[in-house]
């Protein structure tokens, strides 16, 4: 089901390939649209109740591909990223797959229910901040990466209890 906010969220493919241009001007128009895209699609799907099950999807996939892209460009251009600042940068989303590796292990794969939690919106736009940071070359603070790892953790929190809350309503 191809709706606005989906159509919106695949914007962020072509975005990703604006970046690599090496003009400063099309790299950092297209963080910023692709920051806007994340924030408008999930605006319309709410306000206009487009909201889908593939949007529940397409729109943290897009995300996590757009990141992905980005962040080995900037890599492979010698960005000034340590290895444990890469995996702090990446700690929500490996809370996200701690999470699904716990709901299979405890059979519930199948009763959850994908929704966006708070921690991995200010997450993402962290991440897209630090994008801008490294692609205009400004140093980013280790409070940043630090951030991204408290984030992880509370993401773990908030699922869990979510998960937590869901079940007690459904008794």
């Amino acid at each position: 089901m191809f709706t606005l906010p989906n159509l919106i969220s695949l914007t962020r493919i072509p975005l990703a390939l604006v970046f690599l241009q090496e003009n400063i001007f099309y790299r950092i128009a297209a963080l910023i649209l692709a920051m806007l895209s994340d924030a408008l699609d999930g605006y319309y799907a709410r306000r206009y109740h487009l909201c889908s099950q593939i949007g529940t999807m397409l729109d943290p996939l897009m995300d996590k591909l757009f990141v992905i892209f980005i962040i080995s460009i900037l890599v492979q251009e010698n960005a000034p990223v340590t290895t444990r600042e890469l995996v702090a940068f990446f700690c929500r989303d490996l809370a996200v797959i701690t999470y699904t590796c716990y709901l299979i292990a405890t059979n519930r794969l199948s009763q959850h229910r994908v929704r966006s939690i708070w921690c991995g919106k200010i997450s993402t736009f962290l991440q897209f901040l630090v994008l801008i940071a490294l692609s205009l070359q400004i140093p980013v603070p280790p409070i940043a990466f630090s951030l991204f790892l408290l984030l992880g953790v509370l993401a773990l929190f908030e699922l869990y209890f979510y998960s937590k809350t869901r079940e007690k309503s459904a008794i």
